[in-house]
């Protein structure tokens, strides 16, 4: 009997191309194949729920999320984990981010908010990546108050390992330049999926991770089998279990039609 595969995709740079900021039409009809077959398909994604909006063509497909780089997982309306990051270190990072004037975007329980002093938030967010929403931001204080799953500092990789060291409780994944996705230890997409496996009943040998950026990391190495995109990064290729073509030529459907999924 074919063992069924619990397909866990990133979004940006994996299912929705940087260039167009759509799914390809390939990987559209590759998970329409998967689910036929028995598959199921999940989203592993850095983004906060408020801004996964360009799933539109797949959402239909969909079994399960993992999102905030594995803060919060959910199966309709249930919640399989949710992991916040300590109340001090996400106001030691917010006052740093106000007293050093760099973008900070802060991912609440309910709410985000977004500091932009210098316009750098929304050019990567909403102009390179797409991002919809987040004129629904709303003022830090407030936020604050709430549980924080994320906080999105836009600071060199330099000054990342500075302010990391003053918050130990917590841990970082780079997935773009200007900026990085900060957890708590043990919130990354690695835990996420193993989490979602579990809640699921699912054997983690027949899971199947694929992704494009150093968030991916975790569940690359975690998963049965850790795919790269051809468009990856050269890290992240090397600790994959093989790399396909990039989101815009084909990865998604060559890689299952390689494995022998659809």
């Amino acid at each position: 009997m074919e063992n069924k595969y619990a397909l866990f995709f990133d979004i940006d740079g994996t299912l929705v191309s940087f260039k167009t900021h759509e799914i390809p039409s390939s990987t559209v009809f590759a998970l329409t194949q998967a689910k036929a077959r028995g598959h199921k398909v999940f989203i592993a994604t850095g983004r906060p729920p408020l801004i996964i909006t360009n799933l539109g063509a797949i959402e239909h497909l969909i079994d399960g999320y993992v999102t905030i780089n594995g803060a919060l997982c959910y199966v309709g309306d249930t919640v399989v984990r949710c992991r916040e990051i300590p109340n001090d270190a996400a106001r030691l990072v917010a006052q740093d981010a106000q007293e050093k004037n760099y973008g900070l975007i802060v991912v609440g329980e309910k709410d985000i908010a977004v500091l932009d002093p210098n316009g750098e938030v929304d050019k990567v967010f909403r102009q390179e990546i797409a991002v919809e929403n987040l004129a629904q931001a709303r003022p830090i204080d407030l936020v604050l108050e709430q549980r924080i799953l994320q906080l999105t500092p836009f600071f060199s990789e330099e000054y990342e390992h500075e302010l990391m060291a003053r918050i130990p409780s917590c841990t970082s994944g780079r997935w773009h330049p200007a900026f990085t996705d900060v957890t708590t230890q043990g919130a990354d997409k690695g835990e996420g999926i193993m989490a979602m496996a579990a809640y699921m009943g699912l054997d983690p040998r027949y899971t199947m991770a694929f992704g494009d950026g150093g968030n991916d990391s975790s569940m690359i190495k975690k998963a049965g089998i850790g795919i790269a995109m051809g468009n990856a990064l050269d890290s992240l290729k090397q600790e994959a279990d093989y790399t396909t073509t990039s989101v815009d030529d084909d990865g998604v459907l060559n890689a299952l039609r390689h494995f022998n999924l659809i």
